[in-house]
């Protein structure tokens, strides 16, 4: 009943999201270090030789991706839902489908997101909490 209570007494708000939400989009610092992170996995993407697989099935220009990244990181992230606002619900599996994604190009994925959370998220324990869920996350992109 307690959830029944939550969803009556909600106020009607213009805010993107609950303030009140404990959520690791403010412990690490918010829009910028979201940015970051974001900025810092396709300079990883574009660097690392080891991904070049996973660069040739992004469409030109990265920009755009990066901004998509940034967007969804937001909103999963706790912070605005910047791409639902945008684009909708997320329904990553089904936009992901037209790409063949086996356990190696999750890995490639996973290896430039792990090296731009590591250097773009300070704490360690905020480094590891986060990789450990997205790696949940891009496991399940796999449809190979």
């Amino acid at each position: 009943m307690n959830w029944l209570k939550r969803l009556v007494s909600k106020k009607e708000t213009t805010e993107e999201r609950d303030p009140q939400q404990s959520n690791a989009y403010d412990r690490i610092g918010g829009e910028k270090t979201i940015r970051a992170v974001a900025h810092q996995f396709y300079l990883q993407m574009q660097s690392k030789q080891e991904s070049k697989e996973l660069l040739n099935i992004h469409r030109a220009p990265l920009s755009e991706s990066e901004q998509k990244l940034f967007e969804f990181l937001s909103g999963w992230l706790g912070g605005p839902q910047l791409y639902q606002q945008k684009h909708g619900h997320p329904a990553l599996r089904a936009r992901h489908m037209p790409f063949n994604i086996d356990e190696n190009m999750r890995d490639q994925w996973l290896a430039c997101m792990r090296t731009a959370i590591e250097i773009e998220i300070e704490d360690k324990q905020h480094q590891q909490a986060i990789y450990t869920a997205i790696s949940t996350l891009a496991d399940h992109m796999r449809n190979q």
